[in-house]
């Protein structure tokens, strides 16, 4: 037996410290196999746990699964993982490696900031009246057009009118079973971009688990996808947003997106909530 240290964090969080999407950290995953990492994130039961490992070609490299399967990219586990590296040794910027590839991430005191990886999409086959259907809304309420977009982890990005409009979303879980991409089949992102000075948009992700469709508090690999949208739609252009995620599950959340010079990054808060100890 051995004990293997972890941290709690939150990632995209507000004011408080109950805010954000949680993330469990090991700080060395050495020890573990493919099945015990697994088989650990089941335990902690959270969105993602994330494990640090040495890397050749970076500061450090990160596994990433769900309570299911390893993902190859993930925007919370980036920062929230960056975060606990640099309380290990580290410096404000870093290099994590990732199975998706090698990810930047800067720091100004806990405001983290990633750049993705360049994005690729592609038009969805489905009709639009079928695309509002599967997150229960009607052909009116979609607005542009959508697109699966990918920076490492593939997503179904979906416009819709206004805030009201993604309020109202109530996913179908039988529609995310039949429409999905080859990578991550049936998530979505539904978001409306106010175009106001401020720059708002709100937004709610929806991924399956099993036979349900669970909603997450904050989601980078779908802002990071967002930008990719934008970048589609906008060819040249330079923006910025502040997204707003998390309220329908009672976790609010504040992501920022910026696309400039064709590059894309996303960031937000980290706040470390507490640290342990497993026996395995």
């Amino acid at each position: 037996m051995a004990d293997y240290a972890y941290r709690i964090v939150n990632v995209f969080a507000r004011e408080g410290r109950l805010t954000g999407n949680p993330l469990c950290v090991f700080e060395d995953g050495s020890a573990f196999d493919d099945a015990t990492m697994q088989a650990v994130a089941r335990q902690f039961n959270l969105s993602e746990t994330t494990f640090i490992l040495p890397s050749s070609t970076a500061d450090a490299r990160v596994r990433i699964f769900t309570p299911a399967y390893e993902m190859p990219f993930a925007g919370h586990p980036t920062l929230g993982t960056a975060h606990v590296v640099r309380a290990l040794g580290a410096g404000d910027a870093l290099r994590l490696e990732m199975k998706a590839g090698v990810i930047p991430v800067r720091a100004e005191g806990d405001l983290w900031t990633l750049q993705a990886n360049d994005p690729t999409s592609r038009e969805p086959e489905a009709p639009r009246a079928e695309l509002a259907a599967l997150v229960g809304l009607q052909e009116g309420d979609l607005a542009g057009r959508a697109l699966w977009v990918s920076t490492g982890n593939e997503q179904l990005i979906l416009p819709v009118r206004d805030a009201d409009a993604v309020r109202r979303a109530r996913p179908d879980a039988g529609r995310f079973a039949r429409l999905g991409g080859p990578d991550n089949p049936g998530k979505a992102l539904v978001f409306a971009d106010a175009g106001d000075a401020a720059g708002t948009v709100e937004a709610r992700f929806f991924f399956p688990s099993g036979a349900a469709i669970l909603e997450d508090p904050a989601t980078g690999s779908a802002c990071a996808n967002l930008g990719g949208w934008f970048r589609a739609m906008r060819p040249g252009a330079d923006l910025q947003r502040v997204v707003s995620q998390g309220e329908a599950v009672q976790r609010p959340s504040t992501l920022h997106l910026a696309v400039r010079g064709g590059s894309i990054f996303v960031g937000g808060r980290v706040i470390e909530l507490g640290r342990g100890t497993i026996e395995l």
